[in-house]
């Protein structure tokens, strides 16, 4: 009776636990970026940018969602935050202080074949800051960034 008892509270707490969102891997951000860059390519960076800031578009999935930076910091696109695009985030930081667009830009003109950059951003599944790892590649005078959360 006891075991049944134990075993019916564990069923309910595993039950009563919300799903946890997938998060996205860095073997698909990098397959993301390869993707979008493909698609600017072969669309042009109007129909691109329109894109990839589509929140319900192909560029978007669960915490996945890609970036387009000029290499003057210039937000392009967006994949989660339109407001940024159109601005100069050259100066933007995160929690930590650290200038991590203008780190990009300068990692974009160092490593064309791309890189991965570390930082703190807000997840937008979870709405809360936490450590991201982004993979980017130049792509004429862009960089066209996708990211997981760790």
């Amino acid at each position: 009776m006891k075991t049944n008892l134990l075993m019916a509270t564990a069923l309910c707490a595993v039950l009563a636990t919300p799903l946890s969102h997938a998060a996205a891997t860095k073997d698909e951000a990098v397959a993301m970026v390869k993707s979008g860059i493909a698609f600017l390519k072969a669309n042009g960076t109007e129909k691109g940018y329109t894109e990839i800031s589509n929140k319900e578009g192909q560029f978007r999935k669960d915490d996945l969602y890609l970036v387009v930076y000029g290499l003057d910091g210039k937000c392009l696109a967006h994949g989660s935050n339109p407001k940024q695009i159109g601005k100069d985030l050259i100066d933007l930081t995160d929690i930590d202080g650290k200038y991590f667009v203008k780190e990009r830009v300068a990692l974009a003109k160092a490593n064309p074949g791309g890189f991965w950059q570390d930082y703190k951003f807000t997840n937008p599944v979870t709405k809360k800051i936490a450590p991201k790892t982004m993979y980017c590649e130049k792509f004429g005078e862009t960089a066209v960034c996708g990211g997981v959360y760790k």
